[in-house]
């Protein structure tokens, strides 16, 4: 299976570098992943039938609200995860990565299992071996960060104890 999915990575990578998807994939993919996290409670993702993904659970910086992101991230050993603010290529940081500056104290759902983590952003002498970690899953990602004209904000989330997490991420998730 590792195989077919490699094949299946290497021929969609391409495509997710087109202006095309640049374009569609902002609107149309996070919907579509909202409704199938809905309908199979958390334990599928579109995005994870070619890469690791999880749902981020952050808490908003300026409105305090629960927020939920599906995102792609890179395993980085010992349970924690590496993942990037690419924001297919937009001259904008993305939300989440804001909320996670805030409110470093989060939670993740993979495939339907929530643990809370903490993140913190990597320093520049970490980002070339996280890009290169994150280029082996994903050829081509960092392509995203040069055509952005940023500099991508990159994340390691290490699982914590639940007690340290704040509450106001715990709430329920993924909905039903």
């Amino acid at each position: 299976m590792t195989a077919v999915v490699d094949v299946v990575r290497r021929l969609v990578a391409p495509l997710t570098r087109t202006r095309a998807f640049r374009a569609l994939g902002p609107v149309l993919l996070p919907p579509i992943e909202a409704v199938l996290g809905r309908l199979t409670r958390g334990r599928v993702q579109l995005s994870a039938l070619l890469v690791p993904s999880l749902v981020l659970h952050t808490i908003g910086a300026k409105t305090g609200e629960a927020r939920d992101t599906a995102l792609m991230y890179t395993p980085d050993g010992s349970g924690r995860a590496i993942v990037a603010g690419t924001s297919f290529a937009r001259d904008r940081h993305p939300g989440w990565t804001y909320n996670l500056l805030a409110h470093p104290d989060a939670a993740i759902t993979v495939r339907g299992r929530r643990m809370p983590v903490r993140a913190t952003p990597l320093a520049d002498d970490e980002r070339d071996a996280a890009w290169a970690r994150i280029e082996a899953q994903w050829p081509g990602y960092r392509g995203y960060e040069r055509d952005s004209g940023r500099v991508v904000r990159l994340f390691r989330l290490r699982p914590v104890r639940e007690a340290s997490v704040h509450e106001a991420v715990s709430a329920p998730h993924p909905p039903e």
